[in-house]
């Protein structure tokens, strides 16, 4: 719009009028049909190339997986036909924690949801990504603004514009203005894609940190009720060596044995009571790591001892190709990969021209009763083309380092899929190789008990000294103890496995 003069000196519109009303129709016929063809273009194709997903061959079956062969039952009688299973009716779902049937456990998971600030931020950083995708879809549009303005002014009477008969006057305006960058080349579209994956990828980065919380409050969980289960272990070892202690004891008084059977009985007692202070320490420290997750006061916060004797439950995998959708790591390299490949056509539409359009109008009078009148109205239309011809290069620098910036994150998100089949298979080998060292050690622990009996009868029945006597309870307490760290371990293995899948999180989740 140009600049509002003093009455007398208004410029004139830098564009011939169209008038719209019975005048001048072979005038305005040309200025619509341009208007028409410049809304046309603005459909065009996007310059730059389109996204498609990078390729990745996901395997048949996990290789650390038991193969199984799943033989359906027989046709019921009535004819009827049994469903197949689909793949993904093996998959975990939701809160998929409850799957181990623990209600403490659920009710310390669903805190995070609502007190954990870690989550919270995650939240937030999202909700920013996501109102960036609305300030880039503005672009497709007009802005438009208005301004209403009045004055007094004084002219001089020396200036070169001076007009004697009124050197002293009021100005009113109210004008309006309008301009539109038609998007012709696909720039502001790829941007609002660009935005658009971004926002997706920090949705998923959000089910990432919500996956990782959930699994670290239950891989804690579990470990603070092995923890209990030791602990209770080592209770009842003290108790059966006090009652050593006090045989010992009696033993001595009766001569048929030393001073240093006493001695030895109180070592071990003392020692095994040191060993039970230490997971004191250990235990509070994982008490204190579960409060924190579940958004908690630590000094009013606190887990009864509940010694870990749950059944480790099956933890479904579904079929190695819904990896990929499961997993929100795998998700926002994906995504970022998409908003990379967005920011080439945002590259390539600089080497095309940038083309404006513009328009404003208004009132301006020197009297307010004359203001909104149609001899006060003035208005410009026009439009602008530019184009860039010479910049040494930039241009395709910016384009090719886009294309870089793509390969790479088309790169990462290959090595997000290997990373993810790596920790699903590591997680499967240690629940296999877990399980079969539970095997093992509960038959040593049953050894284990076997010897101590009988080195206590022949103890008791003075066929040997209580050295024998002590190291059978030690070999006995130490397998007994491994045999609880397998127990947790293979709860905590559990855990990873599902992280490993994802937990019950697939792509279908992505805002749209």
């Amino acid at each position: 719009m140009p600049a509002l003069n003093p009455p007398g000196k208004l410029s004139a519109p830098s564009m011939p009028p169209l008038r719209f009303r019975g005048i001048g129709r072979r005038a305005q016929t040309p200025a619509l049909l341009c208007l028409l063809a410049l809304l046309s273009l603005t459909a065009c194709k996007p310059v730059g190339p389109d996204y498609s997903r990078p390729g990745y061959q996901a395997p048949a079956a996990y290789k650390e997986a038991a193969t199984a062969v799943l033989v359906p039952p027989p046709n019921p009688e009535n004819g009827g036909q049994w469903r197949p299973a689909s793949p993904s009716d093996g998959m975990i779902r939701g809160k998929w924690w409850e799957i181990y049937q623990d209600p403490q456990l659920n009710a310390l998971e669903e805190r995070i949801a609502t007190d954990n600030q870690t989550l919270r931020q995650a939240l937030e950083t999202y909700l920013a990504a996501r109102e960036q995708v609305a300030a880039a879809r503005a672009g497709l549009f007009p802005t438009a603004s208005a301004a209403l303005a009045g004055s007094r002014q004084k002219s001089s009477a020396n200036g070169p514009s001076a007009n004697p008969s009124r050197l002293t006057f009021n100005d009113f305006s109210l004008a309006a203005q309008a301009a539109w960058e038609p998007d012709f080349w696909g720039r502001i579209r790829r941007t609002v894609e660009a935005a658009h994956a971004g926002a997706q990828a920090s949705a998923a980065d959000l089910a990432s940190i919500d996956l990782t919380l959930h699994a670290e409050m239950a891989a804690d969980y579990f470990e603070l009720r092995g923890a209990d289960a030791q602990i209770r272990l080592f209770n009842a070892t003290v108790a059966d060596l006090e009652h050593q202690l006090d045989l010992a004891r009696r033993r001595l008084d009766g001569g048929v044995a030393t001073e240093a059977d006493v001695a030895q009985a109180r070592t071990q007692l003392e020692t095994v009571r040191a060993q039970l202070a230490d997971l004191g320490i250990a235990r509070a420290q994982l008490e204190h790591a579960v409060g924190t997750l579940a958004g908690q006061q630590l000094s009013g916060f606190s887990i009864p001892p509940t010694p870990l004797d749950l059944p480790l439950p099956k933890v479904p995998l579904g079929v190695p190709s819904q990896l990929l959708e499961r997993r929100p790591d795998v998700a926002v390299a994906e995504r970022r990969a998409a908003a990379a490949n967005e920011q080439i056509g945002i590259a390539v539409s600089a080497f095309y021209p940038t083309i404006t359009i513009g328009g404003g109008g208004g009132f301006e009078s020197l009297h307010p009763g004359t203001w909104i009148q149609g001899p006060s109205s003035l208005w410009s239309l026009g439009a602008q083309a530019a184009e860039l011809l010479f910049d040494a290069g930039r241009r395709r620098a910016l384009t090719d380092q886009a294309r870089h910036a793509y390969e790479a994150q088309a790169a990462a998100y290959r090595g997000s899929i290997f990373q993810a089949f790596n920790e699903v298979e590591d997680r499967l080998s240690d629940l296999r190789i877990l399980e079969q060292e539970s095997v093992v050690e509960q038959g040593a622990v049953a050894s284990a008990q076997h010897s101590f009996d009988i080195s206590n009868q022949r103890y008791k029945g003075g066929v040997t000294s209580y050295l024998e006597v002590l190291t059978a309870e030690a070999a006995l307490l130490q397998n007994q103890r491994t045999a609880l760290d397998l127990q947790t371990r293979r709860f905590v293995a559990s855990v990873g496995l599902v992280r490993a899948l994802g937990g019950g999180w697939d792509t279908s989740q992505l805002p749209k």
